[in-house]
């Protein structure tokens, strides 16, 4: 191998003891042919193609150069180790060449090329912290005389596109920007692996095609039998899905009871829908919670194998080689199922980050199965429904929204929602039944539950009267859940409890924590032994418990029906006569409302209270739920348009975005005021704690540190390490110290259990 490069050096290596070379013509062109066939999907190939071509320019100037050489080690007399921005030098150049033709391409060039390591940035100064606006950054353009003194390839300089349509103009253009960024961070990671790390590229993924899964799909589906009421009703589901499936991409609710076979139905038309119009090249599935997260994956990998790629911040993919294809695909989504979080999929739509937003071309042609869409944060619906309808319009995505409770989320429906405070969702179609009466008759034969409702929703049951229900159906039943709205009643209730041997569940608990607490209750319930289970909200939405009595404490009629779920799950309660039975859900007034600091916990709260007094158990039914999500998306404060005003430029001959304002106001879960805590608990934590303070915070070390956090609100942290109950074992990251601070059966101890037990999601 030559010892002496004959070029610019985008990248060097040592291998087996001789250097190798990755020159800069090389690497631009490279990176332009990946970037111009991941944009190719959305008509934006040849514009992604220059982003490719230019990104790199910077590493043609002399300063450069002397910086790797000297930082890779080859020459290390070359006595330059200081920041060298190369990419400012790229995004002068598509300033220079298109500013005066088209300035919405040219700055789309200059936000991906100058932001392809430091993420996007926002052009005018907004106030928000982070990178340099770029209208200040480019004041000073030395950087691209000292790329033209390193004599850049001519026909690289002069590469060229016609001018693409915008899709969906000026609301599309900062998503058309981020997809084009997307491409090129890819491509960009990708070109340099090859080089740099050829055995971590050989790891990734192969292709599996969509007949493949499906044939896989159609043999698990072919045990399934049509045995009982509800399965013949499964069956009716299963069926509709793929019927319907052949209908044109876009937009399609899945309005299917709990218990309704969901899970495999959706996947069965997404599959069905990709076989129809060949156009579509992964399924992703984007649920709210870690726990139904989980427990999807599993279901899923019995079916598809290694197929399934499971993405969030709570799950640890192993060593095995298998599982190193499976850690790579998380970082680009290059998979064809992909099992996410809400959090991970529209945090990412509005992400700065070219960690998060790497994966988001891969998100095109793409189907998106929405589960539980209930749980959308009503606040940032505006944004949400916004790109939901940009992709699904020029991004060849197709949508199906899965919810026991759909909320009022299309178009139509929102006609009827007074001051319409946000778009809805165009050209909706479901996908079981044509009319809501068909519907109704679907949940009729589910229907695996009977309520009991409070005489009154005004007068509030004490906790010691509750106590004493409670004990009375659990000495019936022996298998009893009871579901309450914050973290402080889940500690009251079950002190009055544990006598009878009650099991504890909340957020004030980690992760690890609640996984067991939740598998230990599985195995109670599969071998019919007693259990007395007092939870908050997160074994609510998809958590797979069957229990023949629950009490739930008056919240959202969505959460009310979701905790119903867990009654009764499978209908295989029978009386003495052997015939199927009801299980029950009782309805009860808590001491307290939910407190005003969490306003959407209140106006659940108080929504429904407004619905049941108007409709009566009418507001259990589908006419209630679409009541209800009017009711409450009229009392919501959407200032979160804010996010859709920083995105959207005045005019496309402007192009003027603050990426980085929206994102910082884009968020799923408002973590404002509470800090994470590592606790101690379970035997694997404390070695990951000393490797943690001997070695630091790396990416690997803290996603499985993940499982062992709880949050605390930060005056709560402060109190704690000012008396030395937890530590700063690294800047910004706190670790449990006294024992007492963390308890096996409630969790996180001290003012924590006070915090209000809003549905908690996880990225």
């Amino acid at each position: 191998m030559n010892q002496n490069p004959t070029g610019p050096l985008a990248h060097v290596s040592l291998t087996d003891g001789e250097w190798q070379f990755h020159y800069v013509g090389e690497h631009l062109h490279g990176v332009a042919n990946g970037a111009e066939a991941f944009a190719a999907q959305w008509g934006a190939g040849e514009w992604a193609h220059l982003a490719g071509l230019w990104h790199d320019l910077g590493k043609y100037s002399q300063r450069f150069q002397q910086r790797i050489r000297n930082r890779s080690g080859f020459d290390p007399e070359a006595n330059l180790d200081t920041h060298v921005d190369h990419a400012k030098a790229g995004a002068l150049w598509a300033l220079q060449r298109f500013v005066e033709s088209d300035r919405s391409l040219a700055y789309a060039l200059a936000y991906v090329i100058a932001g392809h390591h430091t993420g996007l940035a926002d052009w005018s100064a907004t106030g928000t912290p982070g990178a340099m606006p770029l209208s200040q950054r480019f004041q000073t353009k030395h950087e691209l005389a000292e790329c033209m003194a390193g004599a850049p390839d001519q026909t690289i300089l002069d590469a060229s596109a016609a001018a693409p349509e915008i899709p969906g103009g000026r609301e599309g253009y900062a998503l058309w920007v981020r997809m084009m960024f997307s491409a090129l961070v890819d491509a960009d990671f990708l070109d340099t692996e090859a080089f740099m790390a050829p055995e971590r590229a050989a790891m990734r993924p192969q292709p599996v095609s969509i007949d493949a899964l499906k044939a896989k799909l159609d043999g698990h589906l072919r045990a399934f039998t049509a045995d009982s009421d509800l399965n013949r009703a499964r069956a009716t589901v299963l069926a509709a899905c793929r019927e319907r499936a052949a209908l044109a991409p876009g937009v399609f609710t899945l309005t299917v009871p709990t218990g309704g076979g969901k899970t495999f139905a959706s996947m069965a038309f997404a599959l069905e829908h990709a076989l129809a119009h060949r156009q579509h090249r992964r399924v992703i599935v984007a649920i709210p919670y870690t726990s139904i997260i989980e427990q999807t994956a599993e279901e899923y990998r019995k079916v598809f194998a290694d197929a399934v790629v499971e993405h969030h911040s709570q799950f640890d993919t192993g060593d095995g080689e298998g599982s190193n294809a499976n850690r790579l695909a998380t970082e680009n989504w290059d998979a064809p199922i992909i099992v996410t979080t809400t959090v991970q999929l529209f945090e990412s739509l509005f992400a700065v980050k070219t960690s998060r937003c790497r994966k988001l071309h891969n998100i095109a042609n793409s189907i998106i199965i929405l589960d539980e869409a209930q749980t959308l944060p009503p606040g940032m619906l505006a944004p949400i429904l916004q790109v939901l309808n940009l992709l699904t319009e020029h991004y060849g995505v197709t949508l199906v929204i899965c919810t026991a409770t759909q909320p009022a989320l299309d178009e139509h429906r929102r006609k009827g929602v007074g001051a319409k405070p946000f778009q809805g969702l165009r050209n909706v179609r479901e996908i079981v039944a044509a009319s809501g009466e068909e519907v109704d008759r679907l949940y009729q034969s589910l229907a695996r539950v009977r309520y009991q409702l409070p005489h009154s929703f005004t007068q509030a049951c004490s906790w010691d009267q509750l106590a004493l229900e409670i004990e009375r159906d659990w000495q019936a039943c022996r298998q009893l859940l009871v579901i309450v709205n914050s973290r402080a009643d889940c500690v009251t209730l079950w002190e009055k409890l544990k006598a009878q041997g009650a099991m504890h569940l909340s957020a004030a608990m980690c992760g690890a924590h609640k996984s067991d607490v939740v598998r230990g209750v599985k195995a109670l319930l599969g071998a019919g032994q007693p259990v007395l289970l007092v939870s908050t909200q997160v074994v609510e939405a998809g958590v797979d418990l069957d229990f023949p009595v629950v009490y739930r404490a008056l919240a959202g009629i969505d959460s009310i029906v979701q905790a119903a779920g867990r009654c009764n799950r499978e209908g295989k309660l029978r009386d003495e006569s052997g015939n199927a039975a009801l299980g029950k859900v009782v309805v009860f007034v808590p001491p307290k409302p939910p407190s005003s600091q969490v306003p959407a916990l209140r106006d659940a709260y108080q929504t429904t209270i407004g619905v049941f007094s108007s409709l009566g158990e009418k507001a259990l039914t589908r006419e209630g739920f679409q009541s209800y999500f009017e009711q409450m998306y009229r009392s919501v404060d959407f200032k979160r348009h804010d996010v859709i005003e920083a995105l959207t430029p005045d005019t496309l001959d402007g192009a003027e975005v603050s990426f980085r304002h929206a994102a910082a106001l884009f968020k799923i879960i408002d973590e404002a005021g509470q800090m994470p805590l590592i606790v101690r608990y379970g035997d694997e934590v404390e070695n990951l704690i000393n490797t943690l303070t001997s070695k630091g915070p790396e990416r690997w070390l803290m996603r499985k540190l993940q499982r062992y956090t709880v949050n605390s609100f930060e005056p709560v942290i402060r109190e704690w390490l000012r008396v030395g109950d937890i530590k700063e074992v690294r800047p910004g990251i706190y670790v449990q110290s006294s024992e007492w601070l963390y308890d096996e059966n409630r969790g996180l101890m001290s003012g924590n259990n006070a915090q209000p037990a809003a549905h908690v999601l996880v990225i």
